[in-house]
């Protein structure tokens, strides 16, 4: 039921700025809810896409996701892999979680913990800069990687 209540938000969310929610952003929003753990590329929604909807091209995925990412639905992440990977934005706050970059496997984790308020409002005050959003990258190695990479 809450997936329900997702994609009738995102569709109120397009309503609000004269868009529609096609089939086709329908079915990109439902692989993007069906997977919310997971930081997909693209073409990892595309691949997805493929089995129930073959009509769904690459160009509406990469377009789609724009448009998503605009009205804010949803986060581009760069981890400076040379890909963007795409998750849902949080529903009560802009930057409520940061990620954990493993160098070995991969892998990217979730920290749940927002430690920047304090320094977000210093830097406000200091340079009278409006802070709207931050994001925070740490790089490392995962538990399963660290005795390989450990010298």
């Amino acid at each position: 039921m809450r997936e329900q209540s997702r994609v009738e938000e995102v569709r109120d969310i397009l309503k609000e700025r004269d868009h529609r929610l096609t089939p086709q952003r329908e079915a990109i929003l439902k692989i993007l809810l069906d997977h919310k753990d997971m930081h997909l590329t693209a073409e990892d929604i595309y691949q997805a896409s493929r089995d129930k909807n073959p009509e769904i091209g690459l160009a509406t995925v990469y377009r789609t996701l724009d448009l998503f990412a605009g009205l804010g639905i949803l986060s581009r992440l760069d981890f400076g892999d040379g890909g963007r990977k795409y998750e849902l934005a949080g529903e009560q706050e802009k930057h409520y979680h940061h990620h954990l970059l493993c160098l070995g496997c991969g892998d990217i984790i979730e920290f749940n913990e927002d430690l920047l308020e304090e320094l977000e409002a210093r830097i406000s005050a200091d340079k009278n800069f409006r802070i709207v959003d931050h994001s925070l990258r740490f790089f490392g190695f995962c538990h399963a990687c660290r005795g390989k990479h450990e010298s």
